[in-house]
């Protein structure tokens, strides 16, 4: 299922008075559930969770693309929870959570995925030295994308 798809399947179940929706489409598996009156949840999952991890994740040029190869990063990867808007800082007006060279405790946020307008902190899963951070400002992240390398 393209991004595109799925991106179109949640704005029209934001906008329904729909309180909960799932849908399975080959590899992926799509459950949207809310409170009409206290926020949502989106969870997107690859049904065979287990074979993300030996895919090795090749650059692309285009807009939105992974920007770096993850396959030939050492290190530890911190990867998009779900699908969302990116955002390295808490406002436009604020510093970045992180930036390359910062040492991180695991717990310790790295940057905001929103979806649905939800803002989802993403945390650190390591401690260490941030080496590389592998997406820009409010680019769009798919479900298991790279997104920082700790060391």
């Amino acid at each position: 299922m393209e991004l595109e798809h799925i991106l179109k399947i949640i704005d029209a179940v934001s906008k329904s008075s729909l309180t909960s929706f799932s849908l399975e489409d080959g590899d992926v598996k799509l459950s949207l559930g809310a409170e009409r009156n206290s926020g949502a949840a989106v969870a997107i999952q690859p049904l065979a969770a287990a074979e993300i991890s030996g895919i090795a994740v090749k650059a692309q040029e285009t807009a939105g693309g992974y920007q770096e190869d993850a396959g030939n990063v050492s290190g530890n990867i911190v990867s998009s929870p779900l699908v969302g808007i990116f955002y390295s800082a808490p406002s436009p007006d604020d510093e970045p959570f992180v930036q390359v060279g910062d040492k991180v405790k695991k717990g310790q946020t790295l940057g905001i995925v929103e979806a649905m307008k939800l803002m989802n902190e993403i945390e650190s899963e390591y401690d260490g030295t941030v080496k590389q951070i592998l997406i820009e400002n409010e680019q769009m992240v798919e479900y298991g994308q790279p997104m920082f390398v700790i060391e």
